[in-house]
């Protein structure tokens, strides 16, 4: 997630979105259309009235989520323990936009952070809660990990040329020799048991806070079935001490799959130029495996 953008980012604006409303589902016409406060890059989401959602991906690669989310988010989420988005309905290309576009239903809450949520173990044990419930979710015939979730899922193999590039980019920066050796640690696993499902971007920019409670967990266009590694990757973005170990404690996944974590954690950070976030990562290896 990230900051409001002046509307018309990618060149969707509330004008757009109330003419394909309009044309497609003329029962909303009347609900006003206004930019969410907080917006995604995936796509632009807007408020249709108080109950509903537009959200338009704003390039081809972000595509493949509409249909996915479309079919699979009534499946997960009766099986899920907190509130995840609901599908309304499927737009259609339309009013010179060129993608196929959802409706959901609007969920109510306040982004995750340190100043809304009441007790930080307490919530990453709620996450962790979470990511155990969407893995025992039968996976047959779920979205095998590829192109539609940018390799979440897959091995973190995909990314080791910009892995290295970005080394070569922070090599004054950092300690790339212990960022190599992390990032090597990783390739050298394998989830070697049934694919399960994962979420592929749990972060705090896409959990729901009400009471100071985990409440929901959106942005599902990320998500598929594979290896779950990516899904731990908020111990180092966003948990930190007491909470990042009751994380660990809860979710409760093999050394390997935490090596793969720091791999997805790292390569991110890395490109990103995150230097907390690369930080973590090193001081976590260095504390279980070396």
């Amino acid at each position: 997630m990230t900051d409001f953008h002046q509307d018309g980012r990618a060149g969707i604006d509330a004008d757009l979105v109330r003419r394909l409303i309009a044309q497609q589902f003329p029962q909303w016409a009347d609900l006003p259309v206004t930019p969410v406060k907080i917006d995604g890059w995936d796509n632009r989401t807007y408020r249709l009235g108080s109950g509903l959602t537009a959200r338009l991906p704003t390039h081809t690669s972000y595509v493949a989520a509409v249909d996915k989310e479309h079919q699979w988010l009534p499946v997960l989420g009766p099986q899920l323990p907190v509130e995840i988005p609901e599908a309304v309905a499927k737009g259609a290309p339309g009013e010179g936009y060129p993608y196929p576009w959802a409706i959901r239903r609007w969920i109510p809450g306040e982004t995750a952070s340190v100043e809304t949520i009441a007790d930080l173990d307490e919530f990453a044990r709620s996450i962790a809660a979470f990511i155990l419930a969407l893995q025992d979710i039968d996976a047959t015939g779920g979205p095998l990990a590829g192109a539609h979730s940018f390799h979440r899922g897959a091995p973190p193999e995909y990314y080791h040329d910009e892995t290295l590039a970005a080394l070569a980019v922070l090599k004054e920066r950092i300690d790339t020799d212990l960022a190599r050796e992390v990032w090597d640690a990783a390739l050298a696993t394998s989830w070697d048991r049934p694919l399960v499902w994962f979420h592929g971007d749990i972060a705090n920019g896409n959990l729901l806070v009400q009471d100071g409670q985990l409440s929901a967990v959106i942005d599902f266009g990320t998500s598929g079935v594979g290896d779950p590694a990516c899904d731990l990757v908020i111990a180092y973005t966003f948990f930190s001490g007491s909470s990042r170990a009751a994380f660990r404690d809860a979710v409760d996944h093999d050394p390997g799959t935490w090596a793969r974590a720091r791999g997805w954690a790292l390569w991110k950070a890395l490109i990103t130029e995150d230097l907390r976030v690369i930080d973590n990562v090193l001081t976590d290896y260095q504390t279980h495996t070396v």
